[in-house]
């Protein structure tokens, strides 16, 4: 009992915060029925895509973000500086006197119409820069610590070692067979990349990482890559020869097997990619009920919403953490799966 009126009284304290935090003009129905009911949609697609800058909190001047660097390279040039310089979409020239402008959807365009190759530091890969830092700070600190000493594991050590075997025996071995061993080191980092980022993702004003179909696309690629180059006659044979299909069928089965090359690293990026986005995408929409109730029946009608949308926000927070250890599980399955796949041998 003591626990239920403890969540119920986080759940009202959080929607006055809510409400405060994005609070419109304090005036009755008369300003509600001028103004235009909230418009979510913007809001929700600027907090999941990339961006040239790590926006945390705040609107206009006195919104708070942090500039990243901004790398182009446009007519055999390089030209490097903050996105500071894009002052609410200012327009800037550089040293050779070129100008570059920014839209609304974050795309930086040359004023000449020169091909701007945008190698930036976006939102999404500093992200990546730092959760591949804590990586290393996190395993380095765990190979330091067997390095030293041969006894039971403790702390961080103890936490991480039941999952590695976890990852190793019950998923790699499991599935790839008798030559598992090399394949260790990828599906492994795999394993771990994407539950770091998809954990990342979770905290309030971080970045959308694995929810952007450019990342779910690379390790894709990659695990696309090493089934290909695994691929033993077996796995050949049965694309481009399948046992016991009569000759009459050849000519549909074979292009439905060369496909289901390249659809299999396709659904892999898909997944992961659409169910970060859409746990997202919801708890964003869940917040918007507030001020969209707001924005048409008053204060009155967002304090009679808040409550209700603040709990269904933590219960679908609830679910996106066990879907962030979810995916990097389904990944890494799948993955080991293909590749096991290329490499068994006939028994």
């Amino acid at each position: 009992m003591r626990v239920f009126i403890r969540l119920i009284m986080c759940v009202f304290v959080l929607s006055f915060f809510t409400i405060k935090a994005h609070s419109f003009s304090p005036n009755t129905e008369q300003t509600n029925q001028q103004q235009e009911a909230y418009d979510p949609v913007p809001n929700i697609m600027h907090h999941i895509s990339d961006a040239h800058q790590w926006h945390l909190w705040g609107e206009g001047d006195n919104a708070f973000s942090i500039p990243l660097p901004v790398i182009l390279y446009a007519d055999g040039n390089i030209d490097v500086f903050m996105s500071s310089k894009f002052h609410h979409g200012e327009s800037i020239v550089t040293k050779g006197n070129r100008t570059y402008s920014i839209d609304s959807h974050g795309h930086i365009h040359e004023g000449s119409g020169l091909s701007i190759i945008d190698i930036s530091i976006t939102k999404n890969v500093a992200s990546m820069l730092i959760s591949v830092l804590l990586l290393l700070l996190i395993f380095f600190s765990v190979a330091r610590g067997y390095s030293k000493n041969n006894k039971a594991p403790k702390g961080l050590q103890a936490f991480l070692e039941p999952l590695i075997l976890f990852v190793k025996d019950d998923i790699i071995k499991e599935n790839i067979g008798p030559k598992y061993q090399k394949y260790v080191p990828f599906l492994l980092t795999v394993f771990f990349f994407v539950l770091v980022n998809n954990l990342m993702g979770m905290l309030p004003g971080s970045a959308n990482v694995t929810g952007n179909i450019a990342v779910t696309l690379v390790l894709s690629v990659f695990t696309f890559i090493l089934t290909t180059i695994s691929g033993n006659k077996k796995y050949w044979g049965h694309i481009i020869k399948p046992p016991g299909v009569p000759l009459a069928l050849m000519p549909i089965m074979v292009p439905i097997e060369i496909i289901g090359i390249f659809t299999k690293p396709f659904a892999l990026m898909i997944r992961l990619f659409a169910n970060i986005t859409a746990g997202h995408i919801i708890i964003l929409s869940l917040i918007s009920l507030i001020f969209i109730a707001q924005s048409t029946m008053g204060n009155a009608g967002a304090w009679a919403v808040a409550p209700v949308s603040v709990l269904f926000v933590l219960f679908i927070y609830c679910i996106e953490l066990l879907v962030a250890f979810l995916q990097a599980y389904i990944f890494t399955l799948l993955s080991a799966v293909f590749i096991g796949l290329a490499v068994a041998e006939d028994h």
